[in-house]
């Protein structure tokens, strides 16, 4: 979905809670029920069975007969769909009290535009949207990483809506080797295997939490969680002095603070008093740098970050040099 597009679905999204709060009704005729993406229609169809059951208990008549008409009504509209939508299904019915005093039915059913994790049925005087109020009010999206001596998962968060992007197992030495290994040579082994394990994690980090066209992250922030040790080893691989991408590298080259350019042969580049580095795209590590980052990055002498000179740019927009 294109920025464009977020924009005006979060403006339905907020007219329509705005409508929905609005709306009023007597008794517990006004029924929300809201499903989350994973769940089965079966289930619901069932769930409401049981609840239109339960509600001809009701004692009063008039709020009894509200109810039953309330549930019977989102049964029907369940009808037309075959299955829950990948967002999620939110459905509201009731009879509200307009304007004019007098009593209407009104039935309202969306997909949301973000995923919805909670699953919700009330019958109430009044609709419930605060988990509406949730999609358009926490829009940041965290990654996280959770990381041990098993394997490590990749994720994001967003609100109350979370994402499994990846996960993979790995089978780490124990400490003490077995079968009469040397000591020795069994620790190089296991500091290897953990080596590689943490390269492969951060390598992993790096696709899913940059974006290749403009080197920055696509997350608000990381969380990294799981084993103390591994995770230290994982964060400690961020030394921050670094810098990616052609219009970043440029700027700090600029600032004269790289103390070693690391550039694809295949590019041509003014020397602004640093160590030049050259690699090639034939090993798999360059190809990585050549295809994620342009080709072009720089090991900076002190930590900086980038992102603040795009805020400093926008503010020179109407100006010169």
């Amino acid at each position: 979905m294109s920025e464009t597009d977020k924009t005006i679905e979060l403006w339905k999204m907020k007219k329509r809670i705005k409508a929905l709060e609005a709306a009023r009704g007597s008794g517990t005729s006004m029924l929300s029920l809201l499903v989350p993406p994973r769940a089965h229609l079966s289930d619901v169809t069932k769930m409401l069975m049981h609840e239109h059951g339960t509600a001809k208990n009701i004692k009063s008549r008039v709020n009894r007969q509200s109810v039953l008409s309330a549930i019977t009504s989102a049964q029907q509209r369940l009808k037309l769909y075959n299955k829950v939508p990948p967002n999620g299904l939110v459905l509201y019915v009731g009879t509200i009290v307009g304007d004019n005093g007098k009593e209407e039915k009104m039935t309202i059913d969306f997909e949301p535009f973000k995923p919805i994790n909670t699953s919700v049925y009330l019958c109430d005087n009044k609709f419930h949207t605060e988990v509406l109020h949730e999609l358009v009010e926490s829009d940041d999206k965290f990654g996280f990483i959770v990381m041990d001596g098993n394997g490590t998962l990749f994720g994001t968060l967003s609100g109350n809506s979370r994402e499994i992007l990846h996960k993979f197992n790995v089978n780490l030495p124990n400490k003490q080797g077995k079968g009469g290994q040397s000591a020795q040579r069994f620790g190089r082994i296991r500091v290897e295997k953990r080596h590689n394990y943490v390269t492969k994690s951060a390598e992993l980090a790096t696709q899913f939490f940059i974006n290749p066209v403009t080197s920055q992250p696509n997350v608000a922030g990381l969380i990294l969680a799981g084993s103390a040790d591994l995770k230290a080893e994982l964060n400690q691989q961020d030394s921050g002095k670094y810098v990616c991408g052609v219009d970043d590298t440029l700027k700090a080259l600029e600032m004269g603070i790289i103390d070693i350019i690391i550039v694809w042969e295949d590019i041509d580049i003014n020397r602004f008093g640093c160590m030049l580095q050259f690699v090639t795209n034939k090993t798999e590590e360059g190809s990585r740098f050549c295809k994620g980052f342009g080709g072009i990055g720089g090991i900076l002498r002190y930590q900086l970050d980038m992102r603040s000179f795009d805020d400093d740019d926008g503010d020179n927009d109407g100006g010169g040099f």
